[in-house]
């Protein structure tokens, strides 16, 4: 009895060691797998957040592209709101403008009419009273005065009008005919360079080039902290402006185009645009 109890001692200590021996292995095993699913995850975590990365890249370069465009879009738009403002601006003026040149160029012709029935009627009143041959002369001279007086009226009546109803002069003479007028001011100029820079009034004129061939020019102007620029003009071809206040319009007007060299002059109506402390040019 007590040999079988030893027997069966000795078969248990035997095989304990053999179930150990699968266990480990198994824990082994667990253990690679394991690790093979960790590193499969660290090698997949890493993939997507290099993905992520780059596309929060691409995100940010198109966020960056539209927030240009956008802003190139606010720019366009305020330039036009400002160019829509110059036209409406303009064709509100440019009845009251055309009706007031009307009335002005029928008054002078009524006023003229008068005065030469006025002065008519004088010497032949003088005649019917037998004056004196000295009397009679010194009637000639006004009736004289008088007739100088309309052929230059009838000569700024033959100038060329511009949309607004103004007078546009194409020399010195004709600008100084207009200043006898008296109802706007007038500052004469001359660029010679091209990227020159002119102060006229309260513009600044920039010469941007010519085509003396085609009778042409193109300028910047600058005025109220804005920039216009004017392309392909022609001689005598009336420029108008609008400067902050005003409701008539500043006239700028180019007589003469040579190689890289323009002249002519800025009209500004007195009223809305008291006259510049520049001295005006006589010459040119």
């Amino acid at each position: 009895m007590t040999d079988e109890r030893q027997s069966f001692t000795q078969q248990e200590e035997s095989a304990a060691p053999r179930w150990i021996g699968f266990v480990v292995v198994a824990l082994a095993v667990v253990s690679l797998v394991a690790l093979g699913v960790g590193w499969s995850a660290t090698n997949r975590a890493s993939s997507v957040e290099q993905s992520m990365t780059t596309q929060l890249q691409q995100s940010k370069q198109n966020t960056d592209m539209i927030g240009q465009r956008l802003s190139k879009a606010e720019d366009t738009n305020a330039q036009l709101q400002g160019e829509l403002s110059v036209v409406t601006d303009r064709l509100k003026l440019t009845t009251a403008e055309a009706t007031k040149a009307r009335l002005q160029t029928q008054k002078i012709k009524d006023d003229d009419a008068k005065q030469l029935a006025d002065v008519q009627n004088s010497i032949n009143g003088e005649l019917a009273t037998k004056a004196s041959v000295d009397d009679v002369n010194k009637l000639g001279t006004d009736v004289s005065a008088v007739k100088t007086g309309l052929d230059s009226t009838n000569n700024n009546l033959n100038m060329a009008r511009g949309e607004f109803g103004t007078l546009i002069a194409k020399n010195h003479d004709e600008i100084d005919e207009l200043r006898r007028l008296g109802e706007r001011d007038y500052f004469e100029f001359t660029i010679s360079k091209k990227g020159q820079r002119e102060k006229v009034g309260d513009l600044t004129v920039e010469l941007r080039g010519t085509s003396a061939k085609k009778n042409m020019y193109t300028v910047s102007i600058f005025v109220d902290d804005q920039r216009y620029d004017k392309r392909n003009r022609s001689a005598n071809e009336p420029i108008y402006f609008f400067t902050h206040g005003s409701r008539a319009p500043l006239e700028l007007t180019v007589n003469q185009i040579g190689k890289d060299k323009i002249s002519g002059y800025l009209s500004v109506p007195k009223v809305a645009n008291p006259a510049s402390a520049q001295t005006q040019s006589s010459g040119g």
